[in-house]
């Protein structure tokens, strides 16, 4: 299953209603690549082992271990299928992958075309991401509660294995994009269920002075 996100300026309050049309099609187990079902049990055995937290994306531990099971995960060429790898020429791509039966999380490939971006955003849960393959660049904001919007810090390349993990709030701003001329595929997991992934991942900031995707 496959949603089409926005990256151009003047659709991206559409876009962010529109992005995940269809996520609660949830897809089936069977029809999962044998490191999907890996990841799956990983992320399933991280909050078993989290248990006793109220919430457990506020240990270290989570968070250490979201690292490196999404960078096993980004290390495994066989992934994704081909199918989950294709993008759109009109906005950059999300394949919903997998969602947790118990609502706890749910992961997605998303497939950038050059010159596709995101909007700038904070975010409404915890989440993690990892490149597979080419290069996104990424912009990190802070952000002013004063002015209600945020400024670009700096911006760094994501080469294939770059990891990341940011717990929910405005203390994770950024913009994903692919400035290069190749396709780009990197790997969200989201603290959210599948159902859920249109209202409450993204939120959506307005930016001062967010630098152009060249």
């Amino acid at each position: 299953m496959s949603q089409d996100l926005r990256s151009t300026p003047a659709a991206r309050s559409s876009a962010h209603a529109a992005q995940f049309a269809g996520a609660n099609e949830t897809p089936s187990r069977a029809h999962r690549t044998a490191p999907l079902t890996h990841l799956c049990d990983a992320l399933d055995a991280m909050f078993e082992a989290c248990v006793k937290f109220p919430e457990p994306s506020d240990s270290t531990f989570f968070a250490r271990s979201m690292r490196i099971a999404l960078a096993e995960a980004a290390a495994n060429p066989d992934l994704l299928t081909s199918a989950q790898r294709e993008g759109s020429t009109e906005n950059y791509r999300r394949h919903l992958l997998a969602a947790d039966p118990h609502g706890r999380y749910a992961i997605a490939a998303l497939v950038w075309l050059p010159h596709q971006a995101s909007p700038v955003h904070a975010h409404h849960t915890w989440c993690g991401y990892a490149v597979l393959d080419g290069t996104l660049s990424e912009t990190v904001f802070e952000w002013n509660g004063a002015q209600h919007c945020a400024s670009a810090t700096r911006t760094q390349a994501r080469n294939a294995g770059a990891v990341s993990f940011v717990r929910g709030g405005k203390g994770g701003i950024h913009r994903l994009g692919n400035c290069s001329d190749a396709p780009a595929v990197s790997l969200h997991i989201y603290g959210v269920a599948g159902a859920q992934i249109a209202t409450h991942v993204n939120d959506i900031v307005r930016a001062a002075d967010a630098p152009a995707l060249v």
